[in-house]
């Protein structure tokens, strides 16, 4: 192939530099944020709001922060770990419960008490201002960018189904968190602690006869394949629900120039929190609908038997607020300003 002219070289170089200024500025990518969490991709959090939220950091910051979100610990570690993943820096951002650390945050625990919590949507809004209120020396160490709940948690269980008060007896039931775990033996069940990834597994060994969590994990992790019987709670208070920290490595978010902040911060706060805590409640409706499908039986606990739940369970929050004053922490003022936000977003 014959040598191009000088001249037609020159021109070549230039029309290929015209091209590349036609087509636009060229934006670099300065960061990239790696998240880490312990559910399956396709579970309704991860799905519907990890990686959307991913995907809105990086369309708003026209592409210099970059976002890798590895589920089902993929980076390693076990879900208890995450925390101390985030805050000292071997990731940027993690998705993790409070609980899984027992004793961490203490505060915290309040959102783990029975039948206080409303909707996952209102209460997650609620968290975000009580964050403000009452944890942000508790969660000092980490940079938040969404605190939320999931909706009502209720119980699965092989047969026969957790109806009355007294059923519990002798079953031992997977619990997630240090306050609900005291909740089950208070109502007379074994509680066994483990993190919710592992509980197909306890299921199918037959280490566990159920377990409580919220509907809309149940598809993830098949478990209306693996028992036969699901107990809810009437009332517009939950069961029991637990505290959600979506949150970053505080250096990662120094470290950002202040326009890539302003994309961070136009995604954190109370409506993020509240948009996750929507995504827990849409997701409840198909994971029931399944188990209906599977003509799994449903038990719905209300009336006088509801009542009795509830008392038995008040001994729980007496012993918890008991507890916090041992650490000078006043757990009723706690509760009192968590029942005030979320009757104000109930209004």
């Amino acid at each position: 192939m014959p040598k191009l002219s000088m001249r037609a070289a020159a021109l070549a170089c230039g029309v290929a530099v015209g091209a590349i200024l036609a087509a636009g500025p060229i934006t670099a990518q300065e960061v990239t944020l790696r998240v880490h969490h312990f559910l399956p991709a396709g579970a309704p959090v991860p799905a519907n709001f990890i990686t959307p939220w991913a995907e809105r950091i990086e369309a708003e910051s026209e592409g210099r922060i970059a976002v890798e979100v590895h589920a089902a610990m993929g980076l390693g570690g076990t879900p208890p770990t995450l925390i101390d993943q985030v805050v000292d820096g071997v990731v940027d951002v993690v998705w993790t419960l409070a609980g899984y650390t027992p004793g961490r945050f203490p505060r915290a625990e309040v959102f783990d008490l029975p039948f206080i919590a409303a909707g996952a949507e209102p209460t997650s809004r609620a968290a975000w201002r009580f964050y403000e209120q009452h944890l942000t020396e508790e969660l000092a160490d980490i940079h938040p960018i969404a605190l939320h709940v999931h909706g009502p948690g209720n119980f699965h269980m092989r047969a026969p189904a957790v109806e009355r008060l007294g059923d519990l007896d002798g079953r031992t039931v997977r619990g997630p968190t240090r306050m609900i775990t005291r909740l089950l033996e208070r109502l007379g069940a074994t509680p066994v602690g483990m993190p919710v990834p592992q509980v197909p597994e306890a299921l199918s060994r037959n280490v566990i006869d159920g377990t409580v969590i919220p509907w809309e994990v149940t598809l993830a992790l098949r478990v209306p394949e693996l028992v036969d019987t699901h107990t809810e709670f009437a009332g517009d208070r939950s069961f029991y629900t637990t505290f959600f920290m979506f949150a970053m490595n505080p250096d990662s978010y120094a470290a950002l120039p202040d326009d890539l902040k302003a994309v961070i911060d136009a995604n954190s706060g109370i409506e993020t929190s509240g948009w996750v805590g929507r995504v827990m409640d849409e997701g409840d409706a198909p994971a029931r609908a399944f188990a209906v499908e599977r003509e799994n039986l449903i038990v719905q606990v209300e009336g006088e038997e509801l009542a009795r739940w509830q008392e038995a369970a008040d001994a729980v929050i007496a012993e918890w607020v008991a507890e916090m004053a041992e650490r000078g922490i006043d757990g009723q003022e706690l509760i009192d300003d968590l029942t005030a936000l979320i009757e104000a977003e109930l209004e």
